[in-house]
């Protein structure tokens, strides 16, 4: 698809040049058929001037003035076949550089619709399949039946959350978003996201030690507090009970470095690099029953540090820990 639109936009190109050459062409043709007519006339003159007095008969060149214009013509012809190859090699060459991202925009387009499908696909069979089969039973008790449901809605819960992780991706991928963008304290941000999983860490005996510094950054507020809930939500599916989740903050020269430190499983080198891409999720984390995602999180939470014009990393070492670090500008120099 792509290489038939690369040869007509390189079609369109090589028309409009080749539409220019032969215009600009045919106008240096004309004027330099009327400069030559022009010279010829006055060196008649001339020449009819001095040999008036003689009654000697003026010759023409006829011959010469047609091999002059043809001299023209052929160069001018060389020239435009020069220009016609020229152009259509470059053409074709602009017009994959102008492709490019339009190319790159629909294969990732593609990829999200195909990963996305995949990921939606198990979970809606498990779902069916179950319902199928207590279907079938015509034994089926109530307490089966709402052992059953129970099962179903925390599928559906997955799902929903599933959905909403992928409406989000989504939102980033939309040139035409507008967000808010404030100025916002770092340490509220840190509370806030806390409060919100503190059911979560309670479970598993978890404990937050916030060391975050009341730093101000300009940022949008949803979208920064979704941010720190992703690394802590992470930090406490991957870490032992009875561990401790560090947040702190450090400021250095207009750019705020916003850590989040656990004591868990840890990441190996070789998945470090793929972490943030959509879908994945390192061996040990696929391994691990409890920590139930589909691998949408990271790739959130980087979009969300693009959004406000800043990075992400990750430093792990497995069995001890993982470290992410956010760094973010003090301040945008264009709010959105």
């Amino acid at each position: 698809m792509f290489e038939k639109a690369r040869l007509k936009l390189t079609a369109i190109y090589l028309i409009t040049i080749m539409a220019v050459s032969v215009t600009f062409s045919l106008v240096i043709y004309r004027v330099l058929l009327f400069e030559i007519l022009r010279f010829e006339k006055v060196q008649r003159f001339r020449i009819e001037r001095r040999i008036q007095f003689f009654n000697t008969p003026i010759p023409d060149y006829p011959e010469l003035i047609d091999e002059i214009k043809q001299r023209i013509i052929f160069r001018l012809f060389i020239v435009n076949a020069g220009i016609l190859v020229l152009s259509g090699g470059l053409g074709y060459y602009l017009a994959g550089r102008t492709l490019s991202p339009i190319k790159e925009m629909v294969l990732e387009q593609n990829r999200f619709i195909s990963d996305a499908s995949h990921e939606l696909r198990t979970p809606l069979t498990s779902l069916k399949s179950a319902l199928e089969v207590h279907l079938r039973d015509k034994k089926l008790s109530l307490n089966e039946a709402r052992k059953l449901i129970a099962e179903n809605i925390n599928d559906v819960n997955k799902l929903q959350k599933l959905s909403d992780s992928l409406l989000q991706l989504a939102q980033f991928q939309t040139p035409d978003s507008k967000y808010k963008f404030e100025k916002v304290d770092i340490k509220q941000l840190t509370v806030e996201s806390i409060r919100k999983l503190k059911f979560l860490a309670d479970k598993k005996q978890i404990k937050f030690i916030n060391k975050t510094q009341n730093i101000e950054i300009t940022g949008n507020r949803d979208k920064l507090v979704d941010l720190l809930v992703i690394l802590l939500d992470n930090a406490i599916k991957y870490s032992p009970s009875k561990q401790s989740v560090t947040i702190e903050t450090r400021k250095s020269d207009g750019i705020v470095l916003l850590k989040v430190k656990d004591k868990g499983i840890g990441i190996e080198k070789k998945d470090t690099s793929f972490i943030f891409d959509r879908f994945y999720r390192a061996e040990n984390s696929r391994s691990k029953k409890s920590a139930d995602g589909y691998g949408l999180g990271l790739s959130i939470a980087k979009k969300i540090a693009e959004l406000h014009h800043g990075e992400i990393s990750v430093d792990s070492k497995v069995n001890s820990g993982t470290t992410f670090t956010v760094s973010l500008p003090e301040n945008l120099k264009k709010l959105v």
